[in-house]
């Protein structure tokens, strides 16, 4: 399956519909548990490497969106 373009916004939303909650925001960096750049367009590699430290299946990750 190939990784989705996303804005950190997006990406936010994605994982709080997988069960994770917005702790802060520092700059343009919001802590979820993990943390998720605010940026336009988020790099495939980062996106990647957010979804693995949320310890989620891309599958699992890219289903609600």
């Amino acid at each position: 399956m190939k990784l989705p373009r996303l804005s950190g916004a997006s990406c936010v939303a994605a994982l709080t519909k997988a069960g994770f909650a917005a702790k802060r925001q520092q700059g343009s960096h919001i802590y979820a548990q993990v943390v998720v750049p605010n940026h336009g367009e988020l790099d495939r590699g980062t996106l990647r490497a957010i979804i693995r430290s949320a310890g989620l299946t891309l599958e699992q990750f890219i289903e609600p969106l």
